[in-house]
């Protein structure tokens, strides 16, 4: 219960952070092009809590439903306003004014990715360089030469330092389905190309493992199957398991490494497994039912007992000045902002697979992951999750912002506005959509803890 507490928790705050930011910008640009806003409210439905200020008496509202939010402006379309304050409408200003006003909302939500990221950036963080592991035969890694040890540097021509950047510019050459050339640095210091052919890759979200998929998977020691910490309310805790219990069998199979542990594991999520530990150098069987049905890690709550010292041959430090951390912070959300899109475009032409449109539960369970895992992680998830919520609200459907920006954009083109029928019809096809939408994501969802 305590992991779903902390998803749930871990959820309604970063929703609640994102939300509010995004409103905050359609609320800063309305102010200072001078329209009179009326509410600011991050959540839905009925108000928790209400504060009013600022020489206009802005409502200021937290909602019980804190799946959204939005900002209330003084517009004729929805009550009569007085002589005196028309000037201050929304739908009275100019429309670079209007339009400037709905940008602004995504646009911040892509400047607080820049924010997080430059934060980190310019702090420093300890990452793992992306050494491969054992390298699958049949894959297009080991077809290419990629050997066991090799550090990527480079994929294509983009600078990769650590695996965050390996991952998101495999799922790049993912989607384009070409030869990608890999530059790797083996013990030596010498630098080599390795060519991948993608060709033959399925559709994006088919696997979850991309990187399994194309035989670069970060490399690992060789670890005995030793219990070095519990995660808090997981199945081990549960099931009396301690720290130092050395398991050495999954219902009667024996288990020689850490890497056994999980293989045994992976499959079983949400079953009933006989595991037989060492303690104290006794033997002692214990019944441990695995963590939810669909989960492919962490099922059985436990991390393992790593020998200090044993990682830093391949952890550096990661860290930019106060200036070139502006740039690198800008071009990570540029890039992730264009691999949100392609995966978007690649589930409408078939190249990605539906599964990649993810609803509140899988959101919430990495929440409650990268929470637990630090605050880097955490922030991580934040700028991710903002980016692609300013993506998704420029997509040109009505009732988000994109649909709005579609409308201005139609406006200017035709000299007048588009008519309030034709709003009206296209605000129920956007409901439709966004129905729909939801819809899938919330039966992915449910599709994965099933399963």
């Amino acid at each position: 219960m305590s992991g779903i507490f902390t998803n749930i928790v871990a959820f309604l705050v970063a929703i609640s952070i994102l939300v509010a930011f995004h409103e905050f910008g359609h609320y800063w640009v309305a102010r200072r092009l001078g329209v009179k806003v009326l509410r600011y409210s991050v959540g839905f439905g009925k108000p928790l809590y209400t504060w009013r200020g600022g020489r206009d008496q802005t409502e200021y509202c937290i909602a019980s439903i804190p799946l959204g939010g939005y900002v209330k402006m003084l517009d004729e379309r929805e009550a009569p306003v007085a002589e005196d304050e028309r000037h201050r409408a929304f739908n009275r200003q100019a429309l670079w004014r209007r339009t400037a006003i709905v940008a602004a909302g995504p646009a911040f939500n892509f400047l607080f990715a820049i924010a997080v990221y430059w934060a980190i950036f310019v702090a420093g963080t300890t990452e793992m360089r992306p050494v491969v592991g054992d390298v699958p035969e049949g894959t297009p890694a080991a077809e290419a030469g990629v050997q066991s040890g090799e550090e990527i540097v480079a994929v294509g021509n983009r600078s990769t330092p650590t695996w965050d950047k390996v991952l998101v510019a495999m799922l790049d050459a993912s989607l384009s389905r070409s030869e990608t050339v890999l530059t790797v640095r083996d013990d030596s210091g010498i630098e080599r190309q390795r060519t991948l052919d993608l060709r033959g890759l399925g559709r994006l979200g088919d696997d979850p493992n991309l990187l399994g998929t194309i035989g670069v998977q970060p490399w690992r020691p060789s670890l005995d199957a030793r219990v070095g910490e519990l995660v808090g309310g997981g199945a081990a805790e549960t099931a009396g398991l301690l720290p130092g219990d050395l398991i050495v069998a999954v219902d009667g199979a024996h288990i020689d490494g850490w890497t056994a542990l999980v293989n045994a594991l992976q499959e079983r999520a949400g079953e009933s497994v006989r595991i037989e530990v060492e303690r104290d150098g006794a033997l002692q069987a214990l019944r441990v039912d695995l963590g939810e049905a669909g989960s492919q890690r962490g099922v059985l709550g436990v991390r393992p007992d790593v020998p200090e010292g044993l990682y830093e041959e391949i952890q550096h430090t990661v860290r930019y000045g106060p200036v070139s951390a502006i740039g690198e912070a800008a071009a990570d959300t540029y890039r992730t902002s264009v691999l949100t899109l392609q995966v978007l475009w690649g589930m409408i032409t078939g190249q990605a697979s539906l599964n990649n449109l993810s609803g509140p539960i899988t959101i919430g369970q990495y929440a409650g992951d990268t929470a637990s895992s630090g605050l880097v992680s955490f922030l991580k998830f934040l700028a991710i999750v903002s980016i692609s919520l300013g993506v998704l609200n420029l997509l040109p459907i009505p009732m988000l912002d994109g649909g709005h920006l579609l409308y201005f954009f139609v406006e200017a083109v035709k000299g007048s506005p588009v008519s309030e029928h034709v709003q009206i019809y296209a605000q129920y096809l956007g409901m439709l959509l966004l129905l729909l939408l939801m819809s899938l994501a919330f039966y992915n969802d449910i599709a994965r803890l099933a399963g």
